[in-house]
C-alpha cells in the first residue's frame, strides 16, 4: 500500500504544512465524513511537541501500521483500511498558534447512506481529549447528490439561517448554518452531481473552509478579554484625566510629601496599564495577519450564491468586519495611556527635583547666614578679647603700683627713701610697662601649646629587619 497514490513517497510530503491539497489528494474520495478540531497552545514552543506526540498515541491507539504513517515536525497523517474496505485518514498539522485534527471516514460503498454525527467506521473511537483550547470543532459531510432544497437543508443543519453557495466555479456547494449541534460540532454539508469534478477540487475545498473556520475564531476568541479591556482602560483613563487636573491646579503649591504621594499613585497605575498592556498584545496583534488569511480565503472560495441561502462570506465578514481594528485601537489606546502617564510621571520627577534644589538653595543660604553670624561673633570676641587684655594691663599695673607703693612707704619708715610718694608716682608707668610684658609673654606661650597641639603628629616608620 502507497503512502500517495501515483506519488514517489515521502519526498512530496515535506510541503504538507504548506498545503493539504498536494497530500491527501488521491486519497481522498466521496461520499466522506470528516470530524475537524483545532485546538489554541498557550504556549506552542513546548505544546508543540506535546501534540506531535498525542498524534502518535492517536495512531497507536487507532492501530495504523507504521508503513501507511508519514510524520513531520509540524504536519503527519496514518491510513487505515476497514475490513469492510473504508478507508479511515488520521491528519494532524500545527501552526503557529493551534494545531488541529482531521479524521476522514471514506465509505467504499456510493450508495450507502450518511449522516451527521460520530464517525462510523468499524471500531473508531477519539482516544483522548487533546490539550490546548478548542477553537471550533466541524462535522463535514461529503455527499455525490444532485441537489438539496431549503427544506432538506433545514432538517440537516441545525440553526435559523443557511448558508449555501457554489464555489470555485464549479458545480460544487456548500451549505451550513454556522451553529453548532447536540455534539458541539458546526455541520457543513458538501455535494455535486458529478463526483468527477467534485474529487480533485475536495481537498482545497476542505482547506479553506477549515481556515477560515479555524482563524475567524482565532480572531473572535480574545474578544471576551478585549471587551473587559475596554472597560479597564476607560477606568484608567478617567482616572488619569482627574489626576491631571488636580496635578495642574496644585502643582505650584505642592510639597514634597504631596508630591510623592501622586507619584506612587501614578507609578502604580502605570504599573497596571503595563501589565494588562502585556498581556493584551500578544492574543490582539495576531489578529491583523488572520484577518488577512481570512479574506483571502473568502476570496479563494469564489462563491456564487444559491436562491435559497445566503453566501459564507457574508457570515465570515458580519463575524470579524472591524473586530481586527477595535483590537488595534485598543492597543493604540493602552499605548498613549502608558505615554500620557510616562508624561505626567516626568513632569512630577523635575518638580521633586526643583523642590529640593530649592530646598538645597535655601539649605546653602542658612549655612551662608550662619558663617557669617559666626565670623561677625568671632570678630566680636576677639575685640573683646583685646578689650579685657587692655584692661587686665591697667588692672594689674594698678596692683603691682599699690604693692610698690606699701614697699616704698615701709623703706619711707626705716628713713631709706625720704619722699615714697613721688617714687610711687614714678614706678606708675614702669608698672604698665611690665604689665604689658607679662600679657604679651603669656598670650605667646598660649598660642605656641594650641599651635603645638594642633600639628598631627608625625607617623613612625617602622625600622625594616
Amino acid at each position: 500500500m502507497k503512502l500517495k497514490p501515483g506519488s514517489p513517497g515521502k519526498g512530496i510530503l515535506r510541503q504538507m504544512h504548506k498545503a493539504q491539497e498536494k497530500y491527501l489528494e488521491g486519497w481522498l474520495d466521496v461520499p466522506a465524513h470528516v470530524h475537524h478540531t483545532a485546538y489554541r497552545m498557550a504556549n506552542p514552543a513546548s505544546e508543540r511537541p506535546q501534540s506531535r506526540k498525542e498524534f502518535q498515541q492517536l495512531l497507536n491507539c487507532l492501530e495504523i501500521e507504521s508503513s501507511h504513517i508519514v510524520l513531520e515536525d509540524k504536519v503527519g497523517f496514518g491510513v487505515k483500511k476497514g475490513t469492510n474496505g473504508d478507508k479511515l485518514i488520521a491528519l494532524w498539522e500545527a501552526h503557529t498558534e493551534y494545531y488541529s485534527y482531521q479524521v476522514w471516514h471514506i465509505h467504499s460503498d456510493a450508495t450507502q447512506p450518511l449522516g451527521f454525527g460520530p464517525l462510523r467506521f468499524p471500531g473508531y473511537v477519539f482516544p483522548f481529549s487533546p490539550l490546548g483550547i478548542q477553537v471550533n470543532a466541524l462535522d463535514l459531510l461529503i455527499t455525490p447528490s444532485q441537489s438539496y432544497d431549503h427544506e432538506e437543508l433545514g432538517t440537516l443543519l441545525p440553526g435559523p439561517q443557511i448558508y449555501a453557495s457554489k464555489v470555485l466555479e464549479e458545480d460544487i456547494s456548500v451549505a451550513t448554518s454556522f451553529t453548532p449541534d447536540e455534539h458541539g460540532r458546526e455541520r457543513y454539508l458538501i455535494w455535486s452531481p458529478d463526483s468527477l469534478r467534485l474529487r480533485p477540487k475536495l481537498a482545497r475545498l476542505i482547506l479553506i473552509l477549515t481556515t477560515l473556520e479555524n482563524y475567524t475564531h482565532l480572531i473572535l476568541l480574545p474578544y471576551p478579554a478585549f471587551s473587559r479591556a475596554v472597560d479597564q482602560v476607560q477606568i484608567f483613563e478617567q482616572r488619569h484625566l482627574y489626576q491631571r487636573s488636580l496635578i495642574t491646579k496644585e502643582l505650584k503649591q505642592a510639597t514634597h510629601g504631596t508630591l510623592q504621594q501622586w507619584l506612587e499613585g501614578l507609578t502604580h497605575d502605570f504599573l497596571e496599564v503595563g501589565r494588562l498592556t502585556a498581556s493584551l498584545r500578544y492574543r490582539l496583534s495576531a489578529s491583523v495577519p488572520y484577518d488577512r488569511i481570512v479574506h483571502s480565503n473568502t476570496l479563494a472560495l469564489q462563491e456564487h450564491p444559491l436562491p435559497y441561502g445566503r453566501t459564507l462570506i457574508d457570515y465570515f465578514q458580519w463575524k470579524i468586519t472591524g473586530v481586527s481594528d477595535g483590537y488595534q485601537q485598543l492597543l493604540s489606546r493602552i499605548q498613549a495611556l502608558e505615554q500620557d502617564f510616562e508624561g505626567t510621571i516626568a513632569v512630577l520627577r523635575t518638580k521633586v527635583e526643583l523642590v529640593l534644589q530649592e530646598q538645597n538653595l535655601a539649605q546653602q543660604d542658612q549655612n551662608v547666614n550662619l558663617l557669617a553670624s559666626l565670623d561677625k561673633t568671632t570678630k566680636s570676641q576677639v575685640v573683646l578679647q583685646n578689650t579685657v587684655e587692655g584692661l587686665s594691663v591697667i588692672v594689674i599695673a594698678y596692683y603691682v603700683s599699690g604693692l610698690a607703693n606699701y614697699l616704698f612707704k615701709a623703706m619711707h619708715e626705716l628713713g631709706w627713701l625720704p619722699r615714697y610718694e613721688l617714687a610711687s608716682g614714678i614706678f606708675v608707668p614702669i608698672a604698665l610697662g611690665l604689665s604689658f610684658a607679662i600679657i604679651t609673654w603669656g598670650r605667646k606661650r598660649i598660642h605656641k601649646k594650641l599651635s603645638a597641639t594642633s600639628k598631627p603628629s608625625a607617623s613612625h616608620t617602622p625600622d625594616c629587619p
